[in-house]
């Protein structure tokens, strides 16, 4: 009798190496530095780059309102009181901020449910709402309420950001993750200052009267991203199978304290870039005035460029982190970020808008770095939590496995809570200027937060951390 064998193989090897099913990669081993050198490494940058896009226009739906509010007039449903006309302008700013840390939780199981390729062609096609919806409505007449429910829908533009961090986490390696976690936020968080370039720019050409010409140049974008998302990127098999990453990423306390950091950092980020046109507007109007009247171009000149260097710095945040420690980074950020509040608060009562330009300058500088350190902390952490909690013939695979299991669990609650700290912001601002005609009130409460942050990271990561000889 003759036995004949046959050998099957339900994968097939694109031509980067790399196994896959359809847009499925079925073998993904970023830790091999073999597997990565012959096609990872190519796969894993073409899929950061669309991420980044994709993710820029997220973030530039999200911060429309910021720019919008500049154009608002009583003639929008706002009211005629200037100090009420504020405290609304705050509102339209805080309901995207809230609804984007709302949607960050589901966004991020979602790239688990469905793979990080397919929920980038949804969320990115999930943009056009929010524009298409204030390409109708928005025009002089509207009612207030209306107003708020176009703001509100906005907020999905935020949840693109956590889903594509958590599918970029998984295609890069550990010793790479800071650098690529830091390129993807903030390529994509470039997109607040973007869109208030752009905003500025209309404002130059078109005038006040014409808001929407903004969604006529963002509504082509969204559905370029959806479709260069369904022709070039990939989807990681393994990290579907991750069903219950965040309920046990919930059960340890370093996801809620890393929350608590982020509030800090991105937190600060996003409300700072949806507030510092109005805060301008409020506290330093008369320097932006035009015959009798403040002239929002004048303030769209200087609001963007906060924005653009916290963006910008992002990755050397994460960059710094990769050679002296996420914890030792974040900490001194943190500290660097109150002394910054502290001259903002000066500014402030000295009535300098020079210093107090310079002060915000820096807070969006920091901000920005410390997105980037706290990110990369996350990885660490885990790493070293799924080391502890592995017996001692552990599978190096298996730990590197629960690592990013976890990992990617956390990097979605703590977005989500950070962009909350977006909505805290803005109401800090709000309560502020309803209160005391300032913002001083919320500088002091930015300096009391940052200290506050500072010390957390060096009693939880930076003092136990030394003691036991590991760098996170």
């Amino acid at each position: 009798m003759t036995t004949v064998t046959t050998t099957t193989t339900p994968e097939s090897t694109g031509p980067e190496g790399a196994e896959r099913r359809g847009r499925w990669l079925t073998d993904w081993r970023p830790e091999d530095e073999g597997f990565w050198r012959l096609g990872g490494a190519r796969i894993a940058r073409r899929n950061l780059l669309l991420s980044v896009f994709s993710e820029h226009i997220g973030f530039s739906v999200w911060s429309l309102w910021s720019v919008f509010v500049l154009f608002l007039t009583p003639a929008y449903g706002l009211s005629a009181d200037p100090k009420h006309a504020a405290a609304e302008k705050f509102l339209l700013t805080t309901l995207p901020a809230a609804l984007g840390a709302g949607v960050r939780l589901p966004y991020t199981f979602a790239v688990a449910k469905f793979g990080g390729r397919n929920w980038t062609i949804v969320s990115a096609s999930a943009l056009l709402i929010p524009t298409i919806v204030a390409a109708a409505l928005l025009r002089p007449g509207v009612s207030f309420s209306t107003l708020l429910l176009m703001a509100a829908l906005a907020g999905v533009g935020g949840g693109n950001f956590a889903s594509s961090m958590v599918n970029i986490n998984s295609f890069y390696p550990e010793r790479l993750k800071g650098w690529a976690l830091g390129l993807n936020a903030g390529g994509g968080n470039i997109g607040v200052a973007v869109v208030q370039l752009v905003g500025l720019a209309v404002l130059a050409t078109a005038g006040k009267g014409h808001p929407r010409v903004i969604l006529a140049i963002y509504i082509p974008l969204i559905v370029l991203a959806a479709l260069a998302a369904a022709l070039w990127m990939d989807n990681i098999a393994h990290v579907r199978a991750d069903k219950h990453a965040m309920r046990d990423a919930c059960r340890h306390a370093d996801t809620w304290i890393i929350s608590v950091l982020y509030i800090g950092t991105f937190g600060s980020f996003i409300g700072f870039g949806f507030a510092f046109g109005q805060v301008l507007q409020n506290q330093f109007g008369a320097h932006f005035l035009t015959g009798t009247k403040v002239d929002p171009v004048k303030i769209a000149y200087l609001t963007f460029l906060g924005p653009l260097v916290g963006s910008l710095i992002r990755p050397v945040g994460g960059w710094l982190a990769d050679r002296i420690g996420g914890a030792r980074t974040t900490l001194w950020n943190f500290v660097l970020m109150a002394l910054a509040a502290a001259i903002v608060l000066t500014a402030s009562r000295e009535k300098s808008l020079p210093l107090f330009y310079v002060g915000f300058l820096a807070l969006f500088v920091l901000s920005g770095i410390g997105n980037g350190s706290t990110y990369k902390m996350i990885p660490a952490i885990f790493r070293g939590r799924a080391g502890d909690a592995a017996v001692a013939n552990a599978e190096p695979a298996a730990v590197e496995h629960e690592s990013r299991r976890l990992s990617n669990a956390v990097i979605g609650i703590a977005g989500a809570i950070g962009a909350f700290g977006g909505v805290l912001v803005n109401l800090t601002f709000r309560q502020s200027f309803l209160s005391y005609g300032t913002g001083d009130g919320a500088y002091i409460a930015f300096i009391a937060y940052y200290l506050l942050c500072g010390a957390l990271t060096w009693a939880v990561y930076l003092r136990v951390a030394d003691r036991r000889g590991v760098v996170i």
